[in-house]
């Protein structure tokens, strides 16, 4: 690993070496993207509060190791690495970043990511032990009918990393989950009047939920 990645949380040469997959869009997947020395105590200082929603990171009582991880994926290395992966220039995207910490019955629906979010980053944080079957695992779906239609399958556990860029095809869902299901989505945005709406709601959002 490089030497100014010495102290990172993150295993960037998992990421480095992981390849991008073509089905059913461009993405990558790499299990153990927070090491398991390290996921355990970022996942005990993710308070359990049983709310769903999405929630900015300043809008939660989050513990040192969790806020240490939550400024290093916000940097320039995470940064670089996904964008030569996707041959993407990401130089100056606005960033926005949100933490969940449970799900609800009604979470997971099929869709596609607002187009303002040029690629989306997720990071799942959950022990394994905690999710033994399908529900609450994210889909990538071969389109927006059916849930049953998916290429890949992707457990939310044990600090599994999934980046895509977004497009017209990038339809994904999860079966029916309720409980416990900590994450965070990272989005990388484009500079315009949509993307900048969606940031003044997320600061919003973070003055009116703080502190849970």
């Amino acid at each position: 690993m490089d030497s100014h990645l010495s102290g990172s949380r993150l295993d960037f040469a998992a990421l480095a070496a992981a390849p991008v997959a073509t089905a059913p869009f461009p993405h990558l997947i790499v299990r153990h993207f927070v090491p398991p020395a390290a996921l355990g105590a970022v996942y005990a200082d993710i308070p359990k509060t049983g709310r769903g929603g999405s929630f900015p990171p300043e809008a939660l009582r989050l513990g040192p190791a969790a806020r240490a991880l939550m400024r290093e994926l916000e940097g320039g290395a995470l940064r670089s690495a996904i964008a030569a992966k996707f041959g993407l220039d990401l130089e100056g995207a606005p960033t926005m970043l949100t933490v969940r910490v449970a799900c609800r019955e009604k979470d997971g629906q099929i869709h596609r990511d607002s187009a303002a979010k040029r690629v989306t980053v997720l990071l799942y944080l959950n022990p394994g032990e905690a999710f033994g079957g399908a529900d609450g695992c994210l889909r990538l779906l071969r389109g927006p009918g059916d849930i049953e239609d998916y290429a890949v399958e992707v457990p939310p556990t044990e600090g599994t990393l999934l980046v895509f860029p977004n497009g017209p095809a990038t339809w994904h869902g999860h079966l029916p989950y309720v409980g416990d299901r900590a994450s965070v989505q990272l989005n990388y945005m484009t500079d315009d009047a949509k993307a900048r709406s969606e940031l003044r709601r997320h600061r919003l959002s973070a003055f009116f939920k703080r502190l849970i």
